[in-house]
């Protein structure tokens, strides 16, 4: 849809986000990709926004998706008739969580960066 004003909160390596993506790439929709991680303002916005701490979240012409799979975020656009339903395989999964593997590849890359926590 032209025009629609979409903010993806999304962490850089998560199952979950990488699902989102997937479903924006499907439909090529335009959006902001924020970095929850390595961005703490943009983190802070996303609960303010949300009313809650977990991601990802996507807001869509103000409509705030708090907590979703990439399967969720699809079936919104379908249902409030956003997008046209397509056959696209996005070889990715919508509805995944990382692996133990991922998480520690991710440990890998950042070894002498602390966990972030959020309270």
């Amino acid at each position: 849809m032209i025009g629609m004003k979409i903010k993806a909160y999304l962490k850089p390596h998560c199952g979950w986000s990488m699902g989102v993506r997937a479903i924006m790439e499907k439909y090529s929709l335009s959006y902001e990709d924020l970095d929850i991680i390595n961005r703490r303002e943009l983190y802070e916005e996303m609960v303010m926004k949300s009313g809650q701490p977990l991601s990802p979240c996507v807001e869509v012409d103000g409509v705030m998706l708090a907590d979703v799979s990439g399967e969720e975020v699809e079936e919104y656009f379908l249902k409030n008739k956003l997008v046209e339903k397509n056959k696209i395989n996005t070889n990715v999964p919508l509805n995944s969580p990382c692996s133990d593997e991922e998480h520690e590849a991710m440990k890998r890359q950042s070894p002498d960066s602390s966990p972030i926590r959020f309270f």
